[in-house]
């Protein structure tokens, strides 16, 4: 099976290690994986921003650069949703609403594919720890990956998995949020800071590089000793 890595802009300016735990855990589990250097931003913080029409030039842009791939994997639920929207922002334009239809069909969270199109649900993981998993706003909520997740940590051998309180709560970061209104996203994270305390893990997992990046730089910030990291990265520890 050929899948085309969407790394993310996160991921490529400041997580590399995601994306290549992304590619070595895909590999490990029989897929051929491409890198459409073509690939830049997928246009959603100006599009969230409000900037549709400015947005549109790096939508194309990435709509062709994954025009020839079979399936489309991204370590971010956000981003991966991000496609899921081009066929909206380009309805009833001749060119782009069918091609934008097609990238949206075959565009997937890393681990909506591997439970869902791989149909696995142990990729033979092992980590020792206890962890607890943050649920991302547009991947559960938008793009309507809640089970996936969760399935695999489970399977993590060594792992004990505690589920979060008030998980449904955003963290803060909301990408121009956390900036916009940098206040009530302080307020924001320091709830999910504790909720994490609370369950006394040694780990916390996300699938979003920015809601990682969120927690992870507040919990720094107050001297938290809990190490942050992508399920990539948990699944892909041997």
């Amino acid at each position: 099976m050929e899948v085309s890595l969407f790394a993310t802009c996160l991921v490529d300016m400041f997580q590399g290690n995601v994306g290549k735990s992304t590619v070595e855990l895909l590999e490990r589990l029989g897929c051929k994986v491409k890198f459409p250097t073509e690939q830049v931003c997928c246009g959603q913080p100006a599009y969230n921003s409000g900037y549709v029409e400015q947005s549109k030039n790096a939508m194309k842009n990435m709509i062709k650069a994954f025009e020839q791939a079979e399936y489309v994997v991204a370590p971010s639920g956000s981003c991966a949703y991000m496609f899921k929207e081009y066929p909206h922002i380009f309805k009833g334009d001749e060119e782009w609403e069918e091609k934008a239809q097609q990238l949206a069909n075959k565009t997937f969270e890393l681990t909506e594919f591997i439970v869902n199109v791989l149909k696995v649900e142990n990729v033979g993981a092992r980590l020792k720890g206890k962890a607890t998993y943050h649920t991302s706003c547009h991947m559960t909520r938008l793009l309507g990956v809640r089970e996936e997740p969760i399935k695999l940590l489970k399977n993590v051998e060594g792992l004990e998995y505690i589920e979060l309180s008030g998980k449904e709560r955003c963290c803060g970061f909301g990408g121009t949020f956390s900036v916009k209104m940098g206040n009530i996203s302080t307020q924001m994270v320091d709830e999910k800071v504790r909720d994490i305390e609370e369950t006394e893990v040694n780990i916390l997992v996300g699938a979003d590089a920015g809601c990682l990046m969120n927690i992870g730089g507040r919990m720094s910030r107050l001297g938290k000793p809990i190490r942050i990291m992508h399920i990539a990265e948990v699944l892909n520890c041997r």
